[in-house]
């Protein structure tokens, strides 16, 4: 069945240049993986309908997915405004996840109030390998939550994320995916057929590919 959501969230990210395709220029990530693209879903905020359309899917998408959870928690930090404009939007309290506990006062790792005992989603920009985002389910759940599971806006769809968030026993869904993404790219020529071969590969080895 054809994902319509997925396929606009893809136009729209590539409309704003909040991802972008290189497949002859490779970007190097902070990992040091060279890679033929990089996303940064944080773009979309400065586009009121396109952050718009992004957490109205999002909402849709948990509601579909999760049913009615108790807290929204975004993790650190390029989920945190979009957790809390889901949160606004289903009228629930928001709190977000560092990717390390404060070094100084109350040394917190999560921000905001818990209880310790309600149903948590987690809301994420970008799943890579799944790393960050597994340490904010743990510490959720490490607060007492019942992590009912994760949504991105974007995925990889990397085999070990997949594996990670398996062993982790935690949900995933994600409004958009690498397959989606340069299917659209092709058919509207941002890439070629040279190009495109080029992305399936890397997504084969990713950790390996440019070196």
């Amino acid at each position: 069945m054809k994902d319509d959501t997925a396929r606009k969230i893809a136009e729209l990210l590539l409309q704003i240049k909040a991802i972008k395709l290189q497949p002859n220029a490779p970007f190097t990530w902070a990992s040091g993986w060279k890679s033929p693209i990089y996303c940064d879903n944080r773009i979309a905020l400065s586009y009121p309908n396109i952050r718009t359309f992004i957490r109205q899917s999002l909402v849709k998408k948990i509601e579909e997915v999760y049913g009615a959870p108790e807290v929204i928690a975004g993790v650190a930090t390029a989920a945190i405004a979009q957790g809390a404009l889901v949160a606004e939007a289903m009228g629930l309290p928001f709190v977000y996840v560092r990717a390390s506990a404060k070094d100084h006062g109350r040394e917190n790792l999560i921000e905001g109030e818990l209880k310790g005992h309600e149903s948590a989603v987690v809301i994420e920009d970008l799943i890579s390998t799944g790393g960050s985002s597994i340490k904010a389910v743990k510490a959720l759940r490490d607060a007492g939550c019942k992590v009912k599971g994760m949504i991105s806006i974007f995925t990889y769809g990397f085999a070990v994320a997949d594996e990670n968030f398996k062993t982790t026993k935690c949900k995933i869904v994600s409004l958009c995916n690498y397959n989606e993404l340069i299917q659209v790219a092709v058919e509207s020529k941002y890439i070629n057929s040279a190009d495109l071969e080029t992305l399936k590969k890397w997504r084969e080895n990713p950790d390996k590919w440019g070196r």
